[in-house]
């Protein structure tokens, strides 16, 4: 009989092994799906994983996986916060969707002025935008006790349906003859963000992506609001005791995060989307929380996650063209990544054993032996 024993203290070594094992194991269950889809799968690992780095034309590809990457480890870097806490956001598609929405819709305002000040201020509405949306599940759980998760999730499906209504309505683009869209941001010069180094992919996203991992290190490991994040998430009483306010925390957190994933928005519908579409959402909100996990909520270890996940974007996009990869193929070998990595990581708390549990010890009744507060 095979059965999960409880350790006393969580391992390290599985802590930190975790990431890699994960990936070694969505390998190999990948490459066995891409066999049963009929392909090869050394070849398909090899499209995904070699060709974009090392591959004929990697001299594109490393310039798209900044591009991918930014936005990811945007998004992921706030998440963690709030996981770290014990406050869990799961609507940072929705944050994303409603910066972009500001954001644009601000710059639009002023169409066609070429003002130097107009991509700033979008920038500004971007997170702005992102931190109010952050800031319905935050207020509603602090006030009345709410769940964040449902709130902030059933919040993405409202800004989908804002975002169509944009698309086809009040940001739609007067010169279009009817078609859905906004005018492209990207090819207005006062509002779009171009690539700053030509041929790397870098744009502002990947400027403020790189700045939110500096930032988000130094908060964590040098002051005392990252002290308290880390306190409310591994010891929620000892937190209080300390004086850290649970209603503050979840503000700060909700906040930054949403204001983090507009930003994320508004760096994509100026440059790689161009324009608010119905199809804008990408799910890079949701594909952040994988980062989030991969990266075990650390901002160099987001930063890492960020880029590898990229890679399966555009190597999947190259598997897809050049080997007739279906592309729900690449989303289930992406998400493959989540699932191992919640699997191996049983193995941080627990350790297998085989036989028998031993006879239920008689627990002692509550506050019996704990130390007087």
């Amino acid at each position: 009989m095979i059965r999960l024993e409880r350790r006393p203290s969580p391992s390290r070594a599985w802590a930190a092994a975790s990431p890699v094992v994960a990936v070694l194991l969505t390998l190999v269950a990948g490459g066995l799906m891409f066999a049963a889809l009929g392909k090869d799968p050394v070849a398909a690992i090899r499209a995904i994983f070699w060709e974009p780095v090392f591959g004929e034309f990697a001299w594109y590809f490393r310039g798209q996986l900044l591009v991918k990457a930014a936005p990811l480890v945007l998004i992921a870097v706030g998440l963690s916060l709030g996981f770290r806490a014990g406050i869990w956001n799961i609507g940072a598609e929705g944050q994303y969707i409603v910066g972009a929405i500001v954001g644009a819709a601000l710059g639009l305002a002023f169409y066609p002025s070429d003002s130097p000040l107009i991509f700033p201020l979008m920038v500004a509405g971007g997170a702005l935008g992102g931190f109010l949306w952050g800031m319905i599940p935050a207020l509603l759980k602090v006030r009345f006790g709410t769940s964040e998760i449902l709130v902030s999730l059933m919040l993405v499906y409202v800004a989908e349906n804002l975002l169509a209504s944009a698309a086809v309505s009040w940001l739609r683009n007067p010169d279009a003859v009817g078609f859905p869209g906004s005018r492209n941001l990207a090819r207005w010069d006062a509002s779009a963000n171009p690539e700053l180094i030509a041929g790397t992919g870098a744009h502002w996203g990947v400027v403020a992506a790189v700045a939110a991992v500096i930032a988000a290190y130094a908060l964590l490991a040098k002051h005392q609001l990252g002290f308290h994040v880390r306190l409310a998430g591994a010891a929620p009483r000892a937190a209080r005791f300390a004086g850290v306010s649970p209603g503050r925390l979840t503000v700060f957190c909700l906040g930054t995060s949403g204001a983090l994933a507009g930003l994320a928005g508004l760096f994509e519908v100026t440059g790689p989307a161009g324009q608010i579409s119905i199809d804008f959402a990408t799910g890079y909100g949701f594909t952040a929380i994988i980062v989030a996990f991969l990266g075990r909520l650390h901002p160099v270890g987001i930063l890492l996650a960020g880029l590898l996940m990229a890679l399966t974007y555009v190597g999947g996009d190259n598997a897809a063209t050049n080997l007739g990869l279906p592309v729900a193929a690449i989303s289930a070998f992406q998400g493959m990544l989540l699932f191992f990595l919640l699997a191996v990581d049983v193995l941080t708390h627990f350790r297998v054993r085989m036989g028998r549990a031993g006879p239920v010890r008689e627990q002692p009744a509550p506050g019996v032996g704990e130390p007087a507060e």
